[in-house]
């Protein structure tokens, strides 16, 4: 019991990073107001030589996300005829997840390369999606939302403007909460007439046998709860003095900072040191302290249900009964093209957590859904290992090549 409360204290120190050293905030207090040289576009993408355009995408909830898109690859060869693709990053992260690597093995500039025409998500609350019709951060009703909210508003607004856009259905990639909020909408009807297919990156739908040690000690200790109930509506887990210090550790010749993800994500195969030092250029990113509230829900119950307020009379002012609708994976059509990769190292998306969800898939049509295994892989490694390219995304840009 003393060891778990140590842990609980050691956790929420380490979430409210905002109340460490300099930061004396419970609330983060960055501006995040873009100016036209900022954004992704100049950060990341420019810099390599690609055309990238500044988008902004305003949900029907008032949400204002920012987008990227990259039409066209590094020889300048634009045409018509480029497939839209939408990627969509996972939990703490933003769009700049599918341009940590080198060009020449990041997914965004490959599909570029590849013929494709590239579309960055980002999701509200992140670094360039920090803006809201008539909300500030700073008021609470910014932050009350879960990653429901992303399935009704977010990703819809997302496909029906690169849709608009371009006037074609789209491919989709997501990782992590990226492949949630994609089949959870899928299996309410939602997207579907403008999708083409969907790659599933480390899939989370069921997270009952989740194996990290620290996502699970967080929600079996109701830390985000504890948070919640302190006043922090926003999970800011980039407090500056922890940042300062973590890269100050890791400069240390017998550290190696690629184990400290290991208690969080699994044993990753394939990161260097070089792409942690980008990863904390630019992330973790904030989100609502309730989406943690609802994970964390998820990791102890098992289930795959809409956010539960723990009150019946709430539940049934939002929902009209008294527990939160499930979220019924079955209905997905069989139909859909689906690509899904997944890790024997994935301590997130858990092997036995992905088979659950493999069997609700279990009627697809066989030639619509491929499966694809790496035993080395863990959470991370989809978006950072330095083999991804061959491991994954060429198996990837081949699926999309035949829809």
């Amino acid at each position: 019991m003393m060891a778990n409360t140590l842990t609980s204290i050691i956790l929420v120190m380490l979430f409210c990073g905002s109340a460490v050293g300099s930061r004396t905030k419970l609330f983060s207090d960055k501006d995040w107001v873009l100016d036209s040289d900022e954004g992704i576009c100049k950060l990341m993408v420019e810099i390599q030589g690609y055309a990238c355009e500044e988008h902004m995408v305003t949900t029907q909830d008032g949400y204002i996300l920012s987008m990227q898109r990259i039409p066209m690859g590094r020889s300048g060869e634009a045409s018509s005829e480029r497939a839209p693709v939408l990627l969509q990053h996972g939990l703490l992260m933003d769009g700049i997840t599918w341009l940590l690597l080198p060009p020449d093995q990041s997914l965004a500039f490959m599909l570029a390369d590849s013929g494709y025409d590239v579309w960055i998500g980002n999701t509200r609350g992140t670094k360039y999606s920090r803006r809201h019709t008539l909300l500030d951060p700073q008021d609470r009703a910014f932050w009350d939302w879960s990653w429901d909210e992303l399935v009704a508003y977010d990703l819809p607004a997302s496909f029906q403007y690169v849709h608009d856009k371009t006037g074609q259905k789209l491919h989709y990639v997501g990782h992590s909460l990226g492949t949630l909020v994609a089949l959870a909408a899928f299996s309410q009807n939602q997207l579907l007439s403008m999708s083409r297919s969907a790659v599933l990156l480390s899939p989370i739908a069921y997270v009952g046998q989740m194996t990290s040690p620290l996502a699970r000690n967080a929600a079996e200790n109701f830390i985000a709860e504890t948070l919640y109930w302190l006043g922090l509506d926003e999970f800011d887990p980039r407090g500056e003095a922890a940042v300062n210090l973590l890269k100050v550790l890791c400069k240390k010749p017998d550290v190696d900072c690629t184990d400290l993800l290991t208690s969080f994500t699994g044993q990753n195969c394939c990161l260097n040191s070089s792409i942690v030092d980008i990863f904390l250029e630019h992330e973790p990113q904030s989100t609502a302290t309730k989406n943690t509230i609802h994970l964390s829900q998820m990791i102890r119950e098992g289930t795959l249900a809409m956010y539960d307020y723990e009150d019946v009379f709430e539940n049934m002012k939002h929902y009209g009964q008294p527990t939160p609708p499930m979220y019924n994976m079955t209905t997905i059509p069989n139909d859909l093209p689906l690509f899904l990769s997944y890790g024997g190292q994935d301590a997130l998306s858990d092997v036995n957590d992905v088979h659950l969800l493999l069997e609700s898939l279990k009627d697809h049509d066989g030639d619509k859904l491929v499966v694809h295994y790496r035993e080395d892989y863990a959470h991370a490694d989809y978006v950072m290992s330095s083999n991804a390219k061959q491991s994954v995304y060429d198996p990837l840009i081949a699926f999309f090549k035949l829809q």
